[in-house]
């Protein structure tokens, strides 16, 4: 499976509840409409006295790269885009693997299984 990892900013002038809404509740439908999408997944950044450089980071798994590539060349992406531009200042992606890596005291073999 292939990832699609995005680094997001909150558009300035907006609060975090108003943020919170556009991303977690009205969102997800423009991201289930993408054709191929395997699974997604949320992380806003939590509320600390440090400005995060980030407002949230998304994750959206996929089969492949071609998978990437038809999910973002048709309609559904264009109005996934135009509801971000609503509420993002701006967003930074990339393509990954997932490796899950085993923690100390757990077998080495877990990690050959999963890659």
């Amino acid at each position: 499976m292939i990832k699609v990892v995005a680094v997001i900013k909150v558009k300035e002038g907006l609060d975090r509840e108003q943020f919170l809404h556009h991303w977690n509740v009205e969102h997800p439908a423009y991201v289930r409409k993408l054709p191929g999408i395997r699974r997604y997944r949320q992380n806003p950044a939590v509320e600390h006295r440090k400005a995060w450089p980030f407002s949230g980071m998304a994750e959206l798994w996929f089969d492949s790269v071609e998978a990437v590539k038809a999910a973002y060349a048709g309609p559904e992406a264009e109005e996934l885009f135009a509801h971000e531009h609503e509420f993002l200042e701006s967003v930074e992606w990339f393509l990954a693997d997932e490796l899950e890596v085993p923690l100390a005291g757990e077998p080495a073999a877990q990690l050959a299984k999963e890659a």
